[in-house]
Protein backbone atom coordinates (compact mmCIF):
# COMPACT_ATOMS: atom_id res chain seq x y z
CA UNK A 1 0.00 0.00 0.00
CA UNK A 2 1.33 3.42 -0.87
CA UNK A 3 1.56 5.69 2.18
CA UNK A 4 -1.09 8.31 2.73
CA UNK A 5 0.02 11.90 2.54
CA UNK A 6 -0.71 12.45 6.22
CA UNK A 7 -0.58 8.87 7.44
CA UNK A 8 -0.45 8.80 11.20
CA UNK A 9 -1.30 5.20 11.59
CA UNK A 10 -39.87 2.05 -8.60
CA UNK A 11 -41.00 5.59 -8.42
CA UNK A 12 -38.22 7.97 -9.05
CA UNK A 13 -38.11 11.30 -7.24
CA UNK A 14 -35.45 13.97 -7.09
CA UNK A 15 -36.80 15.19 -3.75
CA UNK A 16 -37.49 11.95 -1.88
CA UNK A 17 -35.66 11.91 1.48
CA UNK A 18 -34.43 8.33 1.26
CA UNK A 19 -31.81 6.73 3.51
CA UNK A 20 -29.05 4.66 1.90
CA UNK A 21 -25.34 4.67 1.20
CA UNK A 22 -24.90 8.03 -0.52
CA UNK A 23 -24.54 8.38 -4.28
CA UNK A 24 -22.12 11.08 -5.45
CA UNK A 25 -23.44 13.50 -8.06
CA UNK A 26 -20.87 15.93 -9.46
CA UNK A 27 -22.11 18.92 -11.44
CA UNK A 28 -19.65 20.66 -13.74
CA UNK A 29 -20.99 24.19 -14.01
CA UNK A 30 -19.99 27.81 -14.57
CA UNK A 31 -21.27 31.23 -13.58
CA UNK A 32 -20.68 32.25 -17.20
CA UNK A 33 -22.94 29.58 -18.71
CA UNK A 34 -26.56 30.61 -19.39
CA UNK A 35 -27.66 26.96 -19.52
CA UNK A 36 -26.34 26.16 -16.05
CA UNK A 37 -28.80 27.78 -13.58
CA UNK A 38 -31.46 25.02 -13.94
CA UNK A 39 -28.81 22.39 -13.18
CA UNK A 40 -27.56 24.49 -10.24
CA UNK A 41 -31.13 24.37 -8.88
CA UNK A 42 -31.17 20.59 -9.18
CA UNK A 43 -28.03 20.42 -7.03
CA UNK A 44 -29.79 22.59 -4.43
CA UNK A 45 -32.63 20.04 -4.32
CA UNK A 46 -30.28 17.03 -4.19
CA UNK A 47 -28.25 18.59 -1.37
CA UNK A 48 -31.22 18.13 0.96
CA UNK A 49 -31.16 14.35 0.51
CA UNK A 50 -29.31 12.05 2.91
CA UNK A 51 -28.71 9.46 0.21
CA UNK A 52 -26.97 11.84 -2.22
CA UNK A 53 -23.73 13.77 -1.91
CA UNK A 54 -24.22 16.61 -4.38
CA UNK A 55 -21.12 18.59 -5.35
CA UNK A 56 -20.79 21.54 -7.73
CA UNK A 57 -17.42 21.90 -9.46
CA UNK A 58 -16.99 25.22 -11.26
CA UNK A 59 -14.84 25.08 -14.39
CA UNK A 60 -12.79 27.93 -15.87
CA UNK A 61 -13.19 27.57 -19.64
CA UNK A 62 -16.15 29.96 -19.83
CA UNK A 63 -14.19 32.82 -18.21
CA UNK A 64 -13.17 34.23 -21.59
CA UNK A 65 -16.68 35.42 -22.51
CA UNK A 66 -16.72 38.30 -20.05
CA UNK A 67 -17.20 36.96 -16.52
CA UNK A 68 -14.57 35.19 -14.46
CA UNK A 69 -16.23 32.51 -12.35
CA UNK A 70 -15.43 33.29 -8.71
CA UNK A 71 -15.37 29.59 -7.76
CA UNK A 72 -13.66 28.10 -10.82
CA UNK A 73 -10.44 26.13 -10.45
CA UNK A 74 -8.33 24.64 -13.27
CA UNK A 75 -8.21 21.32 -11.40
CA UNK A 76 -11.98 20.96 -11.84
CA UNK A 77 -11.64 21.41 -15.59
CA UNK A 78 -8.88 18.78 -15.49
CA UNK A 79 -11.19 16.44 -13.58
CA UNK A 80 -13.94 16.87 -16.15
CA UNK A 81 -11.46 16.22 -18.96
CA UNK A 82 -10.35 13.09 -17.12
CA UNK A 83 -13.91 11.77 -17.05
CA UNK A 84 -14.26 12.55 -20.76
CA UNK A 85 -11.07 10.66 -21.57
CA UNK A 86 -12.08 7.65 -19.48
CA UNK A 87 -15.53 7.62 -21.08
CA UNK A 88 -14.20 7.95 -24.63
CA UNK A 89 -15.66 11.43 -25.16
CA UNK A 90 -13.82 14.13 -27.10
CA UNK A 91 -15.71 17.12 -25.72
CA UNK A 92 -16.50 18.65 -22.35
CA UNK A 93 -19.45 20.91 -21.71
CA UNK A 94 -21.60 22.54 -19.07
CA UNK A 95 -23.83 21.72 -17.39
CA UNK A 96 -22.82 18.08 -17.00
CA UNK A 97 -23.65 15.78 -14.10
CA UNK A 98 -21.57 12.67 -13.38
CA UNK A 99 -23.09 9.98 -11.15
CA UNK A 100 -20.68 7.95 -9.01
CA UNK A 101 -17.90 8.69 -11.50
CA UNK A 102 -19.59 6.59 -14.19
CA UNK A 103 -22.63 7.80 -16.14
CA UNK A 104 -23.14 11.39 -17.21
CA UNK A 105 -26.30 13.44 -17.65
CA UNK A 106 -26.56 16.45 -19.94
CA UNK A 107 -28.06 19.55 -18.34
CA UNK A 108 -30.89 19.25 -15.84
CA UNK A 109 -32.63 16.08 -17.04
CA UNK A 110 -34.19 15.22 -13.69
CA UNK A 111 -35.89 11.96 -14.68
CA UNK A 112 -32.73 10.51 -16.22
CA UNK A 113 -30.73 11.65 -13.21
CA UNK A 114 -33.27 10.18 -10.76
CA UNK A 115 -33.14 6.81 -12.53
CA UNK A 116 -29.34 6.71 -12.35
CA UNK A 117 -29.36 7.63 -8.66
CA UNK A 118 -31.88 4.87 -7.97
CA UNK A 119 -29.77 2.34 -9.86
CA UNK A 120 -26.67 3.20 -7.88
CA UNK A 121 -28.56 3.18 -4.59
CA UNK A 122 -29.61 -0.42 -5.28
CA UNK A 123 -25.98 -1.53 -5.68
CA UNK A 124 -24.17 -2.23 -2.38
CA UNK A 125 -21.06 -0.11 -2.13
CA UNK A 126 -17.75 -1.93 -2.34
CA UNK A 127 -16.01 -0.04 0.47
CA UNK A 128 -17.04 0.84 3.98
CA UNK A 129 -16.00 4.35 5.00
CA UNK A 130 -16.02 6.00 8.42
CA UNK A 131 -14.82 9.60 8.67
CA UNK A 132 -14.84 11.71 11.82
CA UNK A 133 -13.35 15.06 12.73
CA UNK A 134 -12.09 15.89 16.21
CA UNK A 135 -10.71 19.42 16.30
CA UNK A 136 -8.02 19.69 13.65
CA UNK A 137 -7.70 15.91 13.17
CA UNK A 138 -9.57 13.86 10.58
CA UNK A 139 -9.81 10.12 11.28
CA UNK A 140 -10.67 7.83 8.37
CA UNK A 141 -11.27 4.07 8.37
CA UNK A 142 -11.63 2.09 5.13
CA UNK A 143 -12.95 -1.44 4.99
CA UNK A 144 -13.10 -3.48 1.74
CA UNK A 145 -16.31 -5.31 0.89
CA UNK A 146 -17.37 -7.56 -1.98
CA UNK A 147 -16.68 -5.78 -5.24
CA UNK A 148 -13.72 -3.70 -4.12
CA UNK A 149 -11.42 -5.84 -6.25
CA UNK A 150 -7.79 -5.05 -6.91
CA UNK A 151 -6.12 -2.03 -8.39
CA UNK A 152 -5.28 1.43 -7.15
CA UNK A 153 -7.92 3.47 -5.37
CA UNK A 154 -7.65 7.20 -4.72
CA UNK A 155 -8.86 8.57 -1.41
CA UNK A 156 -10.01 12.21 -1.61
CA UNK A 157 -11.01 14.84 0.90
CA UNK A 158 -13.52 17.32 -0.51
CA UNK A 159 -14.54 20.60 1.20
CA UNK A 160 -17.50 22.67 0.03
CA UNK A 161 -19.56 25.79 0.75
CA UNK A 162 -23.20 24.85 1.48
CA UNK A 163 -24.66 28.06 -0.01
CA UNK A 164 -23.07 31.07 -1.73
CA UNK A 165 -24.90 33.96 -3.38
CA UNK A 166 -23.20 35.61 -6.35
CA UNK A 167 -24.23 38.76 -8.23
CA UNK A 168 -23.06 38.25 -11.82
CA UNK A 169 -22.25 41.51 -13.60
CA UNK A 170 -21.11 40.38 -17.06
CA UNK A 171 -21.29 37.48 -19.46
CA UNK A 172 -24.28 35.32 -20.36
CA UNK A 173 -25.84 35.60 -16.87
CA UNK A 174 -25.24 39.34 -16.46
CA UNK A 175 -27.69 40.97 -14.08
CA UNK A 176 -28.61 37.75 -12.28
CA UNK A 177 -27.98 36.91 -8.64
CA UNK A 178 -27.63 33.15 -8.25
CA UNK A 179 -27.34 31.01 -5.13
CA UNK A 180 -24.88 28.15 -5.62
CA UNK A 181 -25.18 25.06 -3.43
CA UNK A 182 -22.42 22.70 -2.24
CA UNK A 183 -19.76 24.54 -4.21
CA UNK A 184 -16.48 22.64 -3.99
CA UNK A 185 -13.68 24.84 -2.66
CA UNK A 186 -11.01 22.22 -1.96
CA UNK A 187 -10.37 18.82 -3.55
CA UNK A 188 -7.28 17.10 -2.16
CA UNK A 189 -5.91 13.59 -2.49
CA UNK A 190 -5.16 11.98 0.85
CA UNK A 191 -3.42 8.99 -0.68
CA UNK A 192 -3.70 5.70 -2.55
CA UNK A 193 -5.16 2.45 -1.20
CA UNK A 194 -5.11 -1.02 -2.70
CA UNK A 195 -8.55 -1.95 -1.38
CA UNK A 196 -7.31 -5.33 -0.17
CA UNK A 197 -7.25 -4.84 3.58
CA UNK A 198 -8.76 -2.50 6.15
CA UNK A 199 -6.80 0.63 6.93
CA UNK A 200 -7.12 3.53 9.35
CA UNK A 201 -5.27 6.84 9.20
CA UNK A 202 -5.35 10.44 10.35
CA UNK A 203 -4.92 13.69 8.44
CA UNK A 204 -5.01 17.37 9.42
CA UNK A 205 -8.16 19.36 8.76
CA UNK A 206 -8.95 22.98 9.51
CA UNK A 207 -11.61 25.61 8.86
CA UNK A 208 -15.38 25.39 9.05
CA UNK A 209 -16.27 24.02 5.61
CA UNK A 210 -18.19 20.72 5.57
CA UNK A 211 -16.23 17.77 4.23
CA UNK A 212 -16.70 14.40 2.57
CA UNK A 213 -14.32 11.51 1.94
CA UNK A 214 -14.52 9.83 -1.47
CA UNK A 215 -12.94 6.52 -2.53
CA UNK A 216 -12.56 6.26 -6.32
CA UNK A 217 -10.79 3.97 -8.74
CA UNK A 218 -7.65 5.64 -10.04
CA UNK A 219 -7.65 7.58 -13.31
CA UNK A 220 -11.22 8.88 -13.00
CA UNK A 221 -12.86 5.52 -12.52
CA UNK A 222 -15.93 4.53 -10.57
CA UNK A 223 -16.59 6.03 -7.16
CA UNK A 224 -16.85 3.04 -4.81
CA UNK A 225 -17.89 4.88 -1.67
CA UNK A 226 -18.32 8.30 -0.10
CA UNK A 227 -19.14 9.51 3.37
CA UNK A 228 -19.78 12.84 5.04
CA UNK A 229 -17.29 13.74 7.76
CA UNK A 230 -19.05 13.68 11.10
CA UNK A 231 -18.22 15.83 14.10
CA UNK A 232 -18.58 14.26 17.58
Amino acid sequence: MKPFLYLAFAVFSITAPLRADPVVVELFTSQGCSSCPPADEVIETLAARDDVIALALHVDYWDYIGWKDTFAQPKFTTRQKGYASTGGRRMIYTPQMVVNGQEDVVGAKTMELAELIAQHRSTPRAVGVAAERDGDVLSVALDPRDGAGGGALDVFLVRYSPASEVAILRGENAGRTITYTNTVREWSRLGEWNGAEAVSFEAPISGDLPAVVIVQRADYGAILAAERVSVP
